[in-house]
Order: C-alpha cells, then structure tokens, then sequence
C-alpha cells in the first residue's frame, strides 16, 4: 500500500494534511525529520503512517503516561498493533510488552524518556529492528522552554548507542527560535528535513477578560454550557480546590487534578474525565500535556499562566477535532503578583548551570511581561500570539477574537476599565453578556445549520457512540469524533460500503461498528437496539 492508501485503511482519511506529506516522504527516505505544527494538526499521522510502511518497529519517545494510554488505545481501534511501557504497568507486565514487541507482534510501542535509561531496554533495543524514532512535544529538551524535562536530555544519548541507526523525527506545537535550535542540537537531528506550518488555529476563539468576580463570571459562562467538556486551569491548588467545591455543590459534573492528590485519586479522576462521567476538568499545570482528548469544546484559564508558551499549549488542549472551541482567559492583578512570586522563589531545575539560573529567571521574569501584554492587549489576541511565536506575516485582525469581535464592552476586559460611573448591577449585566457571547464560539458551525431531523439524527448517533464507549471501556471520542458523527448525518451513508467514504472511518471501524451505525442512520433503530449489531472487536 502507498501511504495514502494507508492513511484510508486505518485513519479513514482521504487527504493528508498541511505538511503532512512532505514529513511522511522525508522518514520514509530514512532522512530525520523536525515539524513544528499546531496542536490537532495531526503530528501523530506524520510517524504513524512511516511506522506501518517501514520494516521493524517504531519508538516514540512521550512524555506522559496518560498521553500514551489514549494513543495507544485510538492506534488499537484503527487496527494498528500497539503498546506503551511505562511505570504504570507490572514489573511483569513490562517484561511481557518487551518480549512481545521482540517477537515483533507491534508496529508501534510508546515510551517515557526515562525507559531509555534501563538496561533492559537499551538491550531490546539493541537486538530490535528500530523502522524509527518519533520524539513528541520535542521542546521538552530545551533548557530554555516552558516544560523542560532532563530525561529529554538522555534521549541523544541513547539513540547514538544504537547499533544501527533509524531515521529520527521529532515534532512540537509550540517553539520560540530558540528553543528550536535547541531542539536539533540537542537531540543530534542529522540534516533533518524542516517545516513550519504555523501555530495558527482557526477554529479557536480567544478572549480575555478581568471579570470583578471570577467565580462570579465563570457560573455564568459554565451554567450555559451544557454536556460540552472543559478544562479549566488553575495556578494553585487551592484554586483548583476551590473551584471545585464551588461548583460541586453547584451541582456541575465537574472533578479535580493536581499534585497534591494521591496517584489512585488523579488517576480515577482523570479517567472520569476521559470516559465522560465528569464533563469540566478544574486542575492545574500538573495536567499539562496529559490529554489527548479531542471533544474538548473550551479551556478556561482561570488565573494567568506565567508565560504565552504555557497558555498556548494549555488552550490548544481545545478543539483538537478541529471544530469550534473557546479559549477563555480572566486576568486579574493579582495573578501577576502571584507569577512573580512564584518565578523569585523557583529553586530551578539542578539541570541548569548555576550561571546560568539568575539568566533563566530574567527570562521568566520577560515571559511572565509578555503574557501581561497579551491579558491586557487592545489589538487582536491571535496577531499576539502568532507574532510572538515569529508569525510576523500575520493578519493584524483575525476576526476571531474577543478584540476584533468588538467586545469592548465597558467591562474590565484586559485593561479596558469598567466606567466608574457604573453600578455593580450593570457591571454585573455586562459581565453576563460577555459569557454569553463566549459560549457563542464552541457552537460547532455544521450543527447548527443542521435541520431538526439532523439534530435529532446526531444526537441519536452520539448516544450510541457513547453506549459501545461504555460497553468497551474506552473514551467516546477514540470510537469516532464529533466531526465523524457529523459527516455520517450529511452523507447518511445506506451500506458498509458507503459508511467507509465517511470522513473518518477506517476499514477495522468499518467492520466493528458499521452495521450499528448503519442501523441509526437507515433504518431509523433505537441505540439501544443497534448496538446488539456491533461486531467485536479483536485485540491487535
């Protein structure tokens, strides 16, 4: 098969993406690969579809565990062999994924940074055939990024202990130049091929706004949400932790994560979230990059993170399935306080030279400025964004955010000040409309121009969707994505034949859920009538 054949079997896609092909083309030709691409992009198809068409087994090297679970679990429903190793399996359980990927039974298996470290596994690696090595959220090498992480540092090392050397690629959605050159020395890329597709996302909608009361502005923008699923961010625990409490007793499907609970209480509140059971995520930057959820339909950040690479990253957490999602930020003073201290009184990571440490936090201290600028901004919030990240062709106006929609409302929005001559009563009317006019942004734009018998057709396939993720204990959004149930109501597809042309579905999901589906869509069957026709699935 061609690559593009590849990407139909397994993906259901029938076109590559923005620089998609020319990163695929360069692995296959076993030449390194760097791409910075924004999130939801789809960096994952650029190492996955060289990893079935090349002879051996993929590494790719992630950072969180929770991220592999999800990757691995969506590779499994395409069809695609694959496993992770990491410390949340057995010591048996390891040795077990170690032997069976010796056998050569995965195409792809996910590891943390730290695995290359072990002795056994340099071992394995030594005997196996390597077809390459991905490295994810590649900026994590860079002493100078948002999210450095010393075990990226090992990652050079242990590939040039390789006897034979794959071809190398490595990816992130958010780099300053600097960080990117860090990003091919430190990881020894090898003339790699290079490209830049942009940080641009267009199906976001930014907004900053400095509310008079926060909890007060959030009930309004949350109570009008509905069964949408959200993140919100916190900068310390006992934001998270009053955030939700508040809106627990509020009566809200909402949960917590952050460091302070034990391993068992974030990982059962982390599978709430994935499998739905609780809709809003409260949690701080200990949540991170530990999502791979596609349906998120808004990110609020409920403090100012200390820097624009953080925010971005956090925000980008939305929309990933390409659909219309909100990025919501409410600043206030104090978060600026609070960034300051807690940059003064950063120990550093003993990775850094001592010379270097009073250098990183002057670089803090022009982050946490910079994200300032950004709060507090009067011209467009993406033009920012893309002009910090080196955009500098930008559009000055993106149309898309809460200063180009002409939301200078005499709220403190950034540092548009309320007039003073207003009552609370009216500033508290604005304030309202502001969170409505929000919520506007995650309305995907296909359904509402659905008819009510489309409506009600999607509906009926997303509860059935959300019956077999129960069935087969995997999140909704693994089975199909929001954007997938919206081509099945468009094209209303009569056979397997047809369900196969959906944007989306692969042969393996074809042959699994088709006739269930298909059933919904034809013959007008009850969810719970049609997913007694799901097939079962086997295990890769």
């Amino acid at each position: 098969m061609n690559k593009l054949e590849v990407l139909k079997k397994h993906f259901g896609h029938d076109h590559f993406r923005e620089g998609q092909t020319e990163l695929i083309d360069a692995v296959l030709a076993g030449r390194d690969a760097f791409g910075i691409m924004p999130t939801g992009s789809g960096k994952s198809i650029c190492y996955q579809v060289p990893a079935l068409m090349r002879e051996g087994i993929a590494l790719v090297v992630s950072p969180l565990i929770s991220l592999m679970k999800d990757q691995v679990m969506a590779l499994k429903a395409s069809g695609i062999p694959a496993a992770y190793i990491n410390s949340s399996l057995t010591p048996w359980q390891q040795q077990e994924a170690i032997r069976r990927a010796a056998l050569g039974t995965y195409k792809i298996i996910y590891v943390a940074p730290e695995r290359l470290e072990v002795p056994q596994f340099q071992a394995f690696a030594a005997q196996a055939k390597l077809s390459l090595i991905a490295v994810d959220e590649a900026h994590c090498v860079s002493q100078w990024g948002h999210d450095f992480r010393p075990s990226y540092l090992k990652i050079a090392q242990f590939i040039a202990g390789l006897p034979v050397r794959p071809p190398v690629c490595a990816f992130t959605a958010t780099a300053t130049r600097q960080v990117r050159d860090d990003i091919l020395h430190m990881l020894s890329l090898k003339d790699p091929f290079r490209i830049v597709t942009g940080y641009n996302r267009p199906n976001l909608h930014f907004s900053s706004v400095k509310p008079t009361n926060k909890l007060g502005f959030l009930y309004e923008y949350l109570k009008g949400v509905g069964d949408q699923c959200g993140i919100i961010y916190c900068n310390t625990r006992k934001n998270v932790e009053t955030v939700c409490e508040k809106f627990q007793m509020l009566g809200f499907p909402i949960t917590r994560y952050h460091a302070g609970l034990t391993d068992q209480e974030r990982q059962q509140n982390q599978e709430d979230f994935r499998m739905d059971r609780a809709r809003i995520m409260v949690a701080t930057n200990a949540f991170g990059m530990g999502i791979d959820k596609s349906d998120v339909r808004f990110v609020v950040h409920y403090n100012m993170p200390k820097d624009l690479e953080s925010y971005y990253q956090e925000a980008g957490r939305a929309g990933r399935d390409g659909e219309a999602a909100e990025c919501l930020l409410l600043y206030s003073g104090q978060d600026v306080v609070t960034g300051k201290w807690m940059i003064e009184h950063d120990e550093g990571n003993e990775a850094i030279a001592a010379e270097d440490k009073e250098h990183f936090r002057e670089l803090q201290l022009e982050r946490l400025k910079q994200m300032t600028f950004y709060a507090t901004s009067k011209t467009c919030l993406r033009h920012y964004i893309l002009r910090y990240f080196g955009e500098y062709d930008a559009e000055e106006r993106c149309g898309h955010c809460s200063v180009c929609d002409g939301d200078a409302f005499e709220v403190d929005s950034g540092n548009r000040r309320a007039s003073p001559f207003m009552t609370q009563r009216q500033e508290d009317k604005v304030e309202k409309r502001i969170a409505r006019e929000a919520r506007k942004s995650t309305v995907s734009k296909t359904v509402a121009s659905f008819t009510p018998w489309e409506k009600a057709l999607y509906e009926n396939l997303r509860d059935l969707r959300k019956l077999l993720a129960n069935r087969s204990r995997m999140p909704a959004y693994t089975i199909f994505s929001d954007v997938t149930l919206q081509d099945m109501v468009k094209k209303r597809p009569q056979d397997l034949d047809a369900f196969l042309d959906v944007s989306g579905v692969g042969a393996n999901k074809q042959r699994i859920y088709g006739e269930a589906f298909l059933a919904v869509i034809r013959d007008g069957a009850e969810p719970n009538d049609a997913i007694l026709l799901m097939e079962a699935p086997n295990e890769p």
